[in-house]
């Protein structure tokens, strides 16, 4: 597992401020439901390659800042309230789910 306690803390308060805040993350409505998009389902599973028509982001420099860099050849991205840990091939590694909420 990747994301460590340490790692899951600091990024759900960091999420957690911006929404007290009003500032949802790129890409989400606010409609005082935590930021969640309206009408999305979670698309990924642990372990499977992340589907092509999965809208992601890349995560804010302050995320990437708490994270630390991902093990070679990963990289983190953002899907919904989610962050993901995927593999060059796109499988979902590790995840820190439901932020926010």
């Amino acid at each position: 597992m990747h994301f460590d306690e340490r790692r899951q803390d600091s990024v759900r308060r960091y999420y957690a401020e911006q929404i007290r805040a009003g500032r949802c993350p790129p890409g989400l409505a606010k409609k005082h439901n935590g930021c969640l998009p309206p009408g999305q389902a979670k698309k990924w599973a642990m372990g499977h390659r992340l589907p092509g028509d999965v809208v992601y982001h890349n995560p804010s420099s302050t995320i990437l800042g708490l994270l630390g860099a991902p093990p070679s050849g990963h990289r983190y991205v953002r899907v919904n309230n989610d962050i993901l840990l995927l593999s060059g091939a796109g499988l979902v590694i590790d995840a820190i789910q439901s932020l926010g909420e």
